[in-house]
């Protein structure tokens, strides 16, 4: 499929260009999404930062591009789901704080 851009005027390229990007945000939130719809809030996951060991967590929230993970160690990360892989069972269970309770899946 070719398009002849040669006889637009430069506000027709301007609104073509705006509806191009436009296109592509939505193709690339589509698949976010799509990514995203693979874990469930609860799952545990982990993820390689560059520069940093492994980090294992709890997915807690979706957001626009993102998703929330809470780590064992309690910080906060906002990460795209590509990067994302489930956890290993029983890897990052062990915890010292008395005051957290794992709860099993069944």
């Amino acid at each position: 499929m070719q398009i002849d851009i040669d006889g637009l005027t430069e506000a027709e390229l301007i609104a073509l260009n705006n509806r191009i990007v436009e296109r592509l945000r939505f193709l690339h939130q589509m698949r976010s999404h799509a990514e995203m719809l693979e874990f469930r809030i609860g799952d545990r996951v982990e993820f390689q930062p560059d520069g940093h060991p492994l980090v294992v967590g709890m997915l807690t929230r979706y957001n626009k591009k993102t998703v929330t993970v809470i780590t064992d160690a309690g910080q906060r990360w906002n990460v795209a789901p590509r990067f994302l892989r489930r956890a290993c069972e029983g890897e990052g269970q062990a915890t010292s704080d008395p005051n957290v309770v794992r709860l099993h899946k069944r």
